[in-house]
């Protein structure tokens, strides 16, 4: 039944009621958080609501986005999600943008026609491009993300609380379906495809998790292609259904995963030209791969764990397992995958091994992969319930202007002292003063080679991957000279110049202006040589005292110019924690980055 607003003040704030019917909200994404997001605005007398999603509806997303039907497979998100709100309250204006919120068309004058603007999004660039926005704007904005069973929710208002860029925030690891079933780089892009594995096998059936080479992936068609679906297993009965027909037979499954539709994958051409194209491997090759004996390995005295197995015991534990797990099955519906079970663990760890093998990646323990595969975590439909349900109950308070009552707040797989799951700051964060994005004279430290590092890539990797501008304009200071250009075509022919050619050296500074992100920053340029051909090209510092403290703590103080040993390991992906509000401030806040809707999210338990 549709709210009226005889039947919404029972439940808000009588203030906020007032303000509610008359409040113009923007919902930026409309995923697992945003169908959420929308539905309770709707249900809570909300007016006037505006939506903005690029993306499409995917099976996938069918099973946690509840304003979708597999009708709408294919279709606009936002569109399908404005049709599915009126469908139950036609009284509400929602208006729909089957765009990307980092197009020129919503600039700081679209911001500013709304009273608040919650964030329901799944990808840093644009949570950085809507923060800058809003700082712009002047309007508050309330970011929200969820990861598996945690979630947070921030407010984000200029003058008040931080900004979303005032604290750094760990890299992302988040994997495109394509990469895991097309083109994997990575131990771990192996390890998320065998654990798609098991499920196919013995799992719960999951669209989200085919392992089948993903025929749709835009960098496998040719141009003027639409579709890889003329030929390939795409057509035939579904994964499973072969699976039992079958009856689970090792070498027939082996044969097909690791040989067929590694062909398969060899026939989409235009994946190989940059890239070491994988090897097609039969049951009876791999029994071939025994591993070399030696003095060391003979010598040293390890655990099973801890051994890297031959691919020929691969397939064998492959086989052996398959056997076991399908006994273990049963008459049983599905299986759930467990680190702890050992046939299960061991099936995932073969498949890993020997799909690295495959794409000549770098193989790894058992113990190795447990580490891994056990903090991989999917989305949660009631994480993103309970989350959306605070982003709204925040927006009554900002109506009002209670921001001292908007508080970041965690949602916790766990109690620890409170008791409780939730967990709210004790007050409200307040802005970084070296903070580049929100501090009155943005400035950054940018440490790269001058000699080496094109205009081009300074443009591409630093001002709009790093530092997140989408059309900037740069000027070198002092000489009055432009740079880089954000009208197309005007400053090309400096494009594939060097800094240094150009006179940008040690010490230059260059003023920065994105006019779409109305944001103005001072760069100041640092000559730096990568000694090690590990070590990132560049480096981007917003406070040189954060600098001196890392080599006082890694010991450069005192002339010691040795590394220490770094705890992370290529394998081990950290995201975002949350703090305990119980053990006090002092503790630094890593932040949740993502709404884990879409592909895969690691997390370090």
């Amino acid at each position: 039944m549709a709210p009226t607003s005889s039947s919404v003040p029972y439940s808000i704030d009588p203030r906020a009621r007032e303000m509610i019917q008359g409040a113009k909200v923007l919902v930026v994404g409309a995923g697992g958080i945003g169908c959420e997001v929308l539905k309770n605005l709707a249900l809570s007398g909300f007016q006037d609501i505006e939506i903005i999603d690029l993306d499409t509806i995917d099976v996938s997303n069918l099973n946690r986005q509840f304003l979708f039907r597999k009708e709408h497979v294919g279709k606009p998100k936002a569109v399908v999600a404005r049709q599915s709100i009126l469908a139950n309250n036609p009284d509400v204006k929602i208006k729909a943008y089957h765009d990307s919120v980092l197009s020129s068309d919503y600039g700081v004058n679209f911001f500013k026609r709304f009273n608040l603007v919650l964030n329901a999004l799944d990808n840093r660039t644009a949570r950085n491009h809507v923060n800058r926005m809003c700082l712009a704007a002047d309007i508050p904005l309330i970011e929200s993300g969820t990861s598996g069973y945690s979630g947070q929710v921030e407010l984000i208002k200029k003058g008040v609380t931080q900004c979303y860029e005032c604290q750094p925030k760990p890299p992302q690891k988040t994997f495109p379906g394509c990469t895991i079933r097309n083109t994997p780089s990575e131990p771990v892009h192996c390890i998320v495809w065998a654990k798609h594995l098991f499920n196919q096998l013995f799992g719960e059936d999951d669209p989200d998790q085919d392992v089948s080479p993903d025929t749709e992936d835009p960098e496998a068609k040719s141009e003027g292609e639409n579709s890889l679906t003329e030929s390939g297993n795409v057509k035939r009965v579904s994964t499973r259904q072969w699976i039992q027909e079958i009856g689970y037979d090792a070498e027939k499954l082996f044969n097909k995963f690791f040989m067929d539709d590694i062909n398969y994958l060899l026939s989409m051409e235009n994946l190989w030209k940059k890239r070491t194209p994988p090897k097609p491997l039969s049951w009876d090759n791999a029994l071939q791969l025994v591993a070399e004996k030696n003095e060391e390995n003979e010598n040293t005295v390890r655990t099973r764990d801890m051994e890297v197995w031959s691919i020929a015991k691969c397939a064998q534990v492959f086989a052996n397992n398959v056997s076991i797990l399908r006994k273990e099955l049963g008459s049983k519906p599905f299986l759930v995958w467990d680190k702890d079970d050992q046939p299960a663990m061991d099936l995932v760890t073969a498949c890993a091994n020997i799909r690295a093998y495959i794409f000549s990646i770098p193989q790894t323990s058992k113990f190795q992969v447990k580490s891994i595969a056990g903090n991989i975590i999917p989305a949660i439909a009631t994480a993103n319930a309970m989350i959306a349900g605070l982003v709204v109950l925040y927006a009554f308070r900002l109506l009002i202007q209670e921001y001292e009552k908007c508080p970041s707040i965690y949602l916790r797989q766990k109690s620890i002292h409170s008791k409780f799951i939730l967990a709210p700051d004790r007050q409200l964060s307040k802005a970084n003063p070296a903070c580049y994005v929100c501090s009155e004279k943005p400035f950054v430290n940018v440490f790269v080679d001058v000699d080496k590092t094109t205009v081009k890539e300074f443009e591409n990797e630093v001002l709009k991957k790093h530092l997140n501008m989408v059309a900037p304009d740069v000027i070198l200071d002092g000489k009055g000279v432009m740079v880089i250009s954000s009208e197309e075509g005007e400053m090309e022919v400096n494009n594939d110049k060097t800094l240094a050619e150009l006179g940008i050296l040690d010490g230059s500074i260059l003023k920065c202006d994105d006019f779409l992100q109305n944001y103005e920053l001072t760069v100041a340029v640092n000559q730096h040589v990568a000694v090690d051909k590990d070590e990132p090209p560049f480096k981007i510092i917003a406070n040189l005292e954060d600098l001196k403290a890392k080599e006082i703590e890694n010991g450069k103080e005192n002339g010691d110019n040795k590394e220490p040993e770094s705890d992370e390991n290529d394998l081990m992906f950290v995201e975002e924690g949350f703090e305990d509000p119980q053990e006090g401030s002092s503790r630094k806040r890593r932040k949740l980055d993502s709404d884990s809707d879409d592909d895969i999210v690691e997390v370090q338990m």
